[in-house]
């Protein structure tokens, strides 16, 4: 089997400086995996039996840029045309604890390979696209399954994040009808306490990715029959979410709409200020049961539309009729009064009247004018 691509094109001359110098230089990972599997490369990451300053040196002597960002983890940036390729020694694990293991460097693409995640994830290919597949992932591209490498739990244990990504993983490239894998739910179900340990930068990350996906319920309700979920989003209730996905399929999947359907609290995501506010007038607008024009004001179109197919999901109901259109004229709808117009209040007053006639307006479907309002 083999993987073609332009993005294997544009690696050839690092790989080419690899082998020209007498080392293996294989493609590793997600460009692999997504090729086969039909999705888009992002990311290209290279391995290799060169040492990180023979690496370097290699690079100093052919003229491309070379970028010391792991050293002590076997990893140099090397720089051509514009894109930067990670090459990183085969590595074997000496000791692990918890996200940083002490690593001993190797010759061996087998040792590299067990140290790696899913077997999805541990594939190579040479420079002429030929795969090469130590520990059986291909079968599991095939049959799109999420299979830990070696034993689950160990490889839980050397970072508990690997609960967060089986999940997302699942959720990414996951067959939706297949189920998940038993042993590796067993072993998430198992290690969920480990989650504990983790900072909420790095389980945020985790699981905006994951929600983001096209369809993340049947992993996030998975998440839920493990433990995993109200770990992480105490309260959170997975029910809705698949309701939600049928329903939003004609827009960019959102982590953020979806988050604001499981509900829960958020401390051990870690959002943004953005994030936040937003998912508070979220919240406020679904207890609200506010129209979809007055929520298209009110919050802006993308919010208000969030809000809207969260609030069918959650009650089982079905969106207004013309409710995008509703959206969309509140959003663009502009209050024609400003404080000028009202020159004999001031203070308290002021506010108290322009709040008055701002509602008369919105209850007028916005229609009213300055001169209505005014009379």
């Amino acid at each position: 089997m083999q993987v073609a691509g332009a993005w294997l094109d544009q690696a050839q001359p690092v790989l080419r400086l690899l082998n020209e110098g007498g080392y293996q230089a294989l493609v590793v990972g997600g460009c692999v995996r997504n090729t086969l599997m039909g999705v888009p490369v992002t990311d290209v990451d290279i391995s290799t039996d060169a040492r990180p300053e023979q690496v370097m040196e290699l690079a100093e002597r052919d003229g491309m840029r070379a970028v010391p960002t792991g050293l002590p983890h076997g990893t140099v940036t090397l720089v051509h045309d514009g894109h930067g390729y990670e090459v990183t020694t085969f590595r074997r694990d000496v000791e692990t604890h918890g996200r940083h293991a002490t690593i001993a460097f190797s010759d061996n693409i087998a040792e590299d390979a067990a140290r790696r995640d899913f077997t999805i994830n541990a594939l190579y290919a040479r420079a002429d696209g030929t795969v090469i597949d130590p520990l059986g992932g291909r079968p599991d591209i095939a049959a799109r399954r999420v299979r830990f490498v070696g034993d689950a739990r160990a490889r839980i244990a050397e970072d508990y994040l690997r609960i967060l990504r089986f999940f997302r993983f699942h959720a990414q490239y996951g067959d939706p009808f297949g189920g998940v894998d038993a042993e590796a739910l067993a072993a998430c179900a198992e290690s969920a306490h480990g989650l504990d340990t983790l900072s909420a930068e790095r389980i945020g990350g985790e699981m905006r990715r994951l929600l983001a996906a096209p369809d993340p319920a049947p992993a996030v309700a998975a998440m839920a029959q493990t433990g995993v979920l109200p770990r992480i989003l105490p309260g959170a209730d997975a029910e809705a979410l698949a309701r939600l996905v049928h329903l939003d399929r004609a827009f960019a999947p959102e982590a953020l709409r979806r988050l604001l359907t499981l509900g829960g609290e958020t401390a051990r995501l870690r959002l943004t200020r953005r994030e936040a506010e937003a998912l508070a007038k979220g919240r406020a607008a679904l207890a609200a049961m506010t129209g979809p024009a007055e929520l298209g004001y009110r919050l802006g179109a993308e919010l208000a539309r969030d809000v809207l197919l969260s609030r069918a999901a959650l009650l089982e109901t079905p969106l207004p009729e013309g409710w995008q259109q509703a959206v969309q004229w509140g959003a663009e709808a502009q209050f024609p009064l400003r404080a000028r117009d009202l020159p004999h209040l001031d203070g308290p007053a002021l506010g108290q009247a322009l709040k008055a006639l701002e509602e008369r307006w919105v209850a007028s479907d916005f229609r009213l004018s300055r001169d209505e309002l005014l009379a």
